[in-house]
């Protein structure tokens, strides 16, 4: 895109030209329009701060990064005085889990319908979106394939959706019907396979799958092509899905700092929850209670384990080489309030700013496998942008404030509202 910056210095010439001539086929943006957001500071999801530029959009992409200034299009998003950076990018939701009409946790008896889990599902998408998360994981359900594919035909504003489409547990059976589980669920258009290698941290946390019962699990995901996400907690869970070649590790509250090498070495991604699961239980526990696996002796359990978690998390922020990443946990009761684990990521659990905008940008991405698509500011990449009230690397709660939000070059949030016609 280099002869684009020159021409762009023309004002005689329209941007769809300049593109043209740069070697964009005028195709491409025959039917869209360009849009400029006018910035002069940008995060740019890897690690480097941009100044003064003007980002060009069209067809859901970002086209092009010209200086402040150059940039031409139909419509100028003027963004200054703002933090802008790539959409957050949560690894572990579950966006179709709600309250049904009489407070308690959804229960399928209540109303069975997929249409009822459904619409609740847009709804949460919806706060989530609102929140600056462009792209969820949402691990567990067999019922969110719908709404993901909804929201990537644009019927319905949400994050960009990854699904699970179920998941393997103690009760799915030998390593050779786990095989077939994970078979069956790559089939049926899974994007990735949850695991669970030990029971809730309400019961104790124990590990309750077998070496080769993971081997099955993990090795039979790489084989279809997709990634494993594993939940555990204790060390030794840890060591069988680091051997079983797994992807991500989800909580891990019962590990010990000498348990942090282990993700260095074998480059598993990590994803550690420590303030807005927590509290989330903690405000809405009558609510859960008494539904399914939740009870309130459960809660004491896992809210004994939040100073553990938070060590853990703590000894794997300050140590070099693991791959953090933006992990939510989001249930009932939380969606659209992603954000403020990202907050607490940085005031609570220590981990540097930039480093927490990486972690649930570009690191986050390359989680998924979709690192050369999402997770930064950059010419190809999808237009996922959203901008923040305040500077996070100098007052970390400015990553809660969303002031516009941006998804494959659609505006959903503009809260400053300064365009030029």
């Amino acid at each position: 895109m280099a002869n684009s910056r020159a021409l762009s210095r023309s004002p005689r010439l329209p941007l769809i030209l300049m593109l043209a001539l740069s070697g964009w086929p005028i195709s491409l943006f025959s039917q869209e329009q360009i849009l400029v957001l006018r910035s002069d500071y940008i995060l740019d999801g890897r690690g480097a701060v941009l100044q003064n530029r003007d980002l060009i959009v069209s067809d859901g992409l970002i086209i092009d990064v010209l200086d402040s200034g150059e940039g031409l299009g139909h419509r100028v998003y003027d963004l200054s005085g703002l933090t802008v950076l790539p959409g957050y990018i949560d690894t572990h939701v579950h966006i179709g889990n709600h309250f049904d009409a009489d407070g308690k946790v959804h229960r399928q008896s209540v109303d069975p319908s997929l249409a009822h889990t459904t619409l609740h599902g847009i709804e949460s998408s919806f706060r989530t979106l609102q929140d600056g998360v462009t792209t969820i994981q949402s691990l567990g359900s067999p019922r969110d394939a719908q709404l993901r594919d909804w929201i990537a035909r644009g019927e319905i504003p949400g994050p960009r959706l990854l699904t699970s489409l179920g998941a393997v547990n103690e009760n799915t059976g030998t390593p050779q019907q786990i095989r077939d589980f994970v078979r069956d669920r790559a089939a049926a258009g899974a994007d990735v396979i949850k695991v669970f290698a030990s029971t809730s941290i309400r019961l104790g946390g124990v590990t309750n799958l077998s070496q080769a019962q993971l081997d099955a699990a993990c090795g039979e995901a790489t084989t279809q092509g997709l990634r494993s996400v594993v939940h555990l907690h204790r060390p030794d869970a840890l060591r069988m899905v680091a051997a079983a070649g797994c992807s991500q590790v989800e909580h891990g509250w019962m590990l010990g700092p000498d348990d942090v090498e282990i993700f260095v070495d074998s480059g598993m991604y990590l994803g550690n929850q420590i303030d807005l699961l927590f509290r989330n239980y903690v405000n809405n526990g009558e609510r859960y209670a008494g539904v399914g696996g939740y009870t309130l002796e459960g809660f004491s359990n896992l809210h004994a384990s939040q100073p553990t978690a938070l060590a853990f998390f703590q000894a794997a922020a300050n140590t070099p080489g693991v791959n953090l990443v933006f992990s939510t946990d989001a249930n009932a009761g939380s969606h659209g309030q992603n954000s403020e684990e990202l907050v607490a990521y940085v005031e609570r659990g220590g981990l540097d700013p930039m480093a927490a905008v990486v972690s649930a940008t570009s690191i986050a991405a390359e989680s998924l496998g979709l690192g050369d698509r999402i997770g930064s500011i950059a010419t190809g990449y999808e237009a996922d942008i959203i901008a923040l009230d305040g500077d996070p690397l100098v007052d970390p709660t400015a990553l809660g404030r969303v002031v516009f939000v941006m998804r494959a070059g659609r505006v959903y949030r503009n809260d400053a509202p300064r365009i030029q016609q």
